[in-house]
């Protein structure tokens, strides 16, 4: 794993490698960041970086990320087949953490979740993790130099986890160096946030995702552009984009059918409309929400024809051209309230049929409004 492979980050990867250059190193340092921007990424390759002795085999090794000084902790969750008095550690999911990531290190905690096999469990780094840490760390480094310790999602430590690899950060072991990557910095311990050197990092460059999109997945130039600003600096958003193309085209099928029954008020077929809707199941239905309150806001703003307010695919666009003037000023603001009000309804459990049918209804009034 090397910095290339990293999407953007240019001014963070230069911060780290400086660190190095001039010295500076600290043991303990914590990558912040929103998700999708590549701290995991960022955070193996600076790992790769310290202990890339430049040997062959040391080279093999960190691009199977199976060095022996490379420690990785991440979340687990406990299976039934583990005793009562057992803590869940890394070790247990350890194959399971390096089949997901040899598919690549933008991952989320439902992915890994999923390869766990436990997506309704809650996962946390438990006390167990910790005393496996010491044990690890306080042992020779096999190539003579750096052990670090790559620690995602800290902020899901137990508070008994979190106490003692507060010791272990305070009473470091020689050369070892731990790299931290966390999303919610706030919850965890004010201890440890105030022993480690934060880096921030933040979202990704449009461009660069754009260029990342053409590289490594070959989409056309105009798509990988439109995708890029969709993505909004998140390259796992980027990918959803990809994968989700065929809901999106539904979504928005299902987004023209409504608007042009109700401009059209064809009662009838608006209340087959809403049947088909109530079909989709509960978060299907919750998704289709979130995806009308999108179009809602982009129809308004494709008003202003300022490219960069505007946020559509090319289907999207299309539609817009000639339905976003519908959208305005004296209305956009209701067909929000209408969708936030569907949606818990919806997430209360209301009468899909009725709940759909009755937000159909309203739009032929809103639609109306100038």
């Amino acid at each position: 794993m090397s910095f290339d492979e990293v999407i953007g980050q240019r001014e963070a990867q230069e911060r780290l490698i400086q660190m190095v250059r001039e010295d500076r190193l600290p043991h303990a340092m914590m990558l912040c960041g929103p998700q999708g921007s590549g701290k995991l990424p960022l955070a193996v390759a600076f790992a790769c970086h310290l202990l890339d002795n430049g040997t062959p085999s040391a080279k093999a090794m960190l691009q199977k990320l199976e060095h022996p000084d490379l420690h990785f902790t991440y979340p687990t969750i406990k299976l039934p087949s583990m005793g009562a008095d057992h803590k869940p550690v890394s070790d247990d999911f350890a194959k399971e953490w390096h089949t997901l990531i040899a598919q690549g290190l933008y991952i989320t905690m439902d992915e890994w979740m999923q390869a766990m096999g436990g997506e309704n469990q809650q996962a946390i780094i438990t006390a167990g993790e910790s005393d496996d840490l010491v044990r690890k760390l306080s042992l020779k480094s096999s190539q003579g130099g750096y052990k670090v310790s790559v620690v995602w999602l800290p902020e899901r430590m137990n508070i008994e986890c979190a106490n003692k690899l507060l010791k272990l950060i305070e009473e470091p072991p020689l050369q070892t160096v731990f790299i931290m990557v966390c999303e919610e910095p706030d919850k965890l311990l004010e201890t440890i946030r105030s022993r480690v050197q934060r880096i921030d990092v933040k979202r990704i460059d449009e461009a660069d995702i754009q260029q990342a999109l053409v590289a490594r997945r070959g989409i056309g130039e105009e798509d990988a552009r439109r995708i890029a600003r969709l993505a909004n600096g998140n390259w796992l958003k980027a990918m959803e984009e990809l994968q989700v193309g065929s809901e999106n085209e539904f979504f928005l099928d299902m987004y023209k059918m409504l608007m042009r029954l109700a401009y059209q008020r064809k009662i009838k077929d608006l209340r087959k409309w809403s049947e088909q809707m109530a079909a989709l199941g509960r978060e299907k239905q919750r998704r289709w929400l979130s995806y009308f309150l999108r179009m809602t806001r982009e129809n308004f703003m494709y008003n202003f024809q300022n490219e960069e307010l505007c946020y559509m695919t090319q289907q999207e666009e299309d539609f817009a051209k000639n339905f976003a003037r519908f959208v305005n000023e004296a209305n956009v603001v209701p067909i929000s309230e209408l969708a936030n009000l569907a949606t818990r309804d919806i997430g209360q459990n209301a009468n899909a049929k009725i709940v759909f049918f009755d937000l159909a209804l309203q739009m032929i009034v809103l639609l109306l409004q100038k």
